[in-house]
């Protein structure tokens, strides 16, 4: 009677996971980690870019000129960036997903301003270590356009599993809800192979009457 009862427990149980495997609970699973992975490069890149600014910022702080409120305001962008804790539950929520989305344009449009201020110091532009940073900001910029394409695709494809029928039912009965994702004005725009957007240094050709020279 045992054994009969027994046999008929690991018949439900061959076909619950049968029933699990064809209405995607092992997708759900792969694209969970996916998600998570790709997730971990987007946060190391963004470190890596906050790591490099106050070295920047050291940097453009001898040049005794420079506009105080272009510096400050990198300061104050990275100082907020980094205030939000990347917790893994993060891109689980969608509104704390978009304050951190957020808080990384304001620093990259910070950044943008102060390279494209940085043109008119040419003592600054000639300055061995800014150069090495700006590079360094120019590819960790470039590895930021390429983690970040490879979550949106990873969420894409999770989110698709979670709206499409039969695996709509299985992300019903296990809570698997639709994850948020970074906002793209243009997704072709980021498909394409990262274009650097930073000023590089060199030196703009002399206009007349500027009394440049080469």
């Amino acid at each position: 009677m045992h054994s009969k009862f027994r046999r008929w427990g690991t018949t439900l149980v061959i076909i619950a996971t049968l029933s699990l495997t064809g209405c995607g609970y092992n997708q759900f699973q792969r694209q969970n980690e996916q998600i998570k992975a790709t997730w971990s490069e987007v946060i190391n890149q963004f470190q890596r870019r906050a790591d490099l600014i106050p070295n920047l910022v050291n940097v453009v702080k001898g040049q005794a000129d420079f506009e105080q409120s272009t510096l400050l305001s990198v300061v104050e962008a990275r100082s907020k960036a980094t205030a939000i804790q990347a917790s893994p539950e993060l891109i689980n929520d969608p509104q704390a997903f978009q304050k951190f989305q957020q808080a990384q344009q304001n620093l990259s449009g910070a950044l943008s301003r102060l390279l494209v201020v940085s043109e008119n110091y040419p003592t600054l532009r000639a300055n061995q270590a800014f150069i090495e940073l700006q590079a360094q900001l120019e590819g960790t910029e470039n590895r930021i356009t390429v983690a970040r394409h490879r979550y949106i695709q990873a969420v894409q494809d999770y989110n698709v599993t979670v709206h499409t029928f039969p695996s709509n039912l299985t992300a019903m009965a296990f809570g698997y809800k639709e994850r948020p994702s970074f906002s793209v004005d243009n997704e072709q725009v980021i498909a394409k192979p990262p274009v650097v957007n930073f000023p590089h240094t060199v030196n703009p050709a002399p206009t007349p009457g500027s009394g440049v020279t080469k």
